[in-house]
């Protein structure tokens, strides 16, 4: 360690509130954490909110805070480290290797998937998105999968109010129906998306529960139109289901 070598008082007090949060079962408000860790108010205040500008921390119901996207996503770069992505992982790359297709794995932050990790080794037809990258507002399979881990009454005030985009001719552009879809993937146990994000690509999505009610996570997997055929489609659902099956057993 150098000799000029100071500790920096804030970053203590940035790390103690990651530490604690890691630690207890239910997230945490300002008082929660200034009474837990001896810290004033407005010290917590500007530093969680400073954590959640750069994503490392959210917002959740009631004025409380759980870790965001960006802090799964560094969680990605250490790799093994990271229970989630290291017992995913191969699946990923069993997916990718049977179906020729870009396999994905994910988190819910708000009303979008944050993609963590990802297969997409290339086949002939390479479809590529990157770790990190945040979908659009409730588009594709993997946000359908994640919200159906919720109850209806959280789902109905998660999208009350939320302009639905079209962005694809299939999109499911109303509240109510995009509801009853999602009460369909909880009882098929995975979710689809027929060209209803980008026109000529489909979807499809499993639900992960990754040991945490606070983390909804998925797998899914995305090709174009021609490379998932109707008659392939039974194929993946048994797939993608028996890997979640998996990969949750494993979690536990």
């Amino acid at each position: 360690m150098p000799r000029a070598f100071k500790r920096v008082p804030a970053v203590e007090k940035c790390f103690a509130i990651l530490d604690l949060l890691s630690k207890m079962e239910k997230p945490l408000g300002i008082s929660d954490i200034s009474r837990l860790l001896a810290l004033n108010k407005s010290t917590v205040f500007n530093m969680v909110y400073t954590l959640i500008d750069l994503g490392v921390l959210e917002s959740l119901d009631d004025g409380k805070f759980g870790f965001g996207p960006r802090f799964y996503v560094l969680g990605s770069a250490a790799g093994n480290r990271s229970e989630l992505i290291r017992v995913a992982h191969p699946y990923l790359e069993k997916i990718n290797a049977e179906t020729k297709l870009s396999a994905f794995l994910g988190i819910r932050t708000d009303l979008r998937s944050v993609i963590i990790d990802k297969v997409d080794s290339a086949h002939g037809i390479k479809i590529s998105s990157e770790i990190g990258m945040q979908m659009p507002i409730l588009a594709g399979a993997g946000i359908k999968a994640m919200l159906s881990l919720i109850s209806d009454a959280e789902l109905d005030a998660l999208i009350d109010g939320v302009q639905f985009k079209r962005y694809a001719p299939n999109a499911i552009v109303g509240k109510s129906g995009y509801m009853a879809e999602i009460q369909k993937v909880r009882k098929e146990g995975i979710a689809f998306d027929r060209e209803e994000y980008i026109e000529g690509m489909v979807a499809l999505g499993v639900p992960i529960r990754a040991g945490s009610r606070r983390v909804q996570a998925a797998i899914w997997v995305v090709g174009l139109k021609q490379q998932v055929p109707p008659d392939a489609m039974d194929g993946l659902r048994l797939l993608l289901r028996g890997i979640a099956e998996e990969i949750q057993q494993r979690l536990r």
